[in-house]
């Protein structure tokens, strides 16, 4: 079946686990509870938390005691900022075909797609991390 929207596998692995991290109110969480909480593998999620991290939005801690935590308050981090660290700039969606069949006539979807995308950004930049931590929260 197919999504309206498409978001990477990388991308919803990243902006779920780091609302798990939220959640954690600054503990230091393995990365193996995070694969586990959003059955994931340990070594996709690693790759996305290695991203993260190098984005500026998480660290980590080597060793037994060892984990992820946000570098920043979850307050201030969008699902926007995560989406974009994996998947680089959101932009417009263009032709759905690929290819300007309509020739800059009237596209057969009229303005949705434009509609889609706005309303898409609008969501992933209200939404902070901060005001989504209760979906893991008992």
């Amino acid at each position: 079946m197919s999504n309206v929207i498409r978001i990477s596998e990388a991308a919803s692995v990243a902006m779920h686990a780091m609302v798990f991290l939220a959640s954690e109110s600054g503990r230091v969480v393995p990365s193996k509870e995070i694969a586990s909480m959003l059955g994931s593998s340990e070594a996709h999620l690693a790759k996305v938390l290695q991203r993260l991290a190098k984005a500026g939005l998480v660290s980590s801690t080597r060793g037994p005691k060892g984990g992820f935590v946000l570098r920043r308050p979850a307050r201030e981090i969008s699902l926007l900022e995560v989406y974009e660290a994996i998947e680089g700039q959101l932009e417009e969606t263009k032709c759905l075909l690929g290819r300007p069949i309509c020739h800059g006539g009237k596209c057969i979807f009229g303005d949705l797609l434009k509609q889609i995308d706005q309303r898409t950004k609008k969501y992933l930049t209200k939404n902070k991390l901060s005001h989504l931590a209760s979906v893991f929260k008992g």
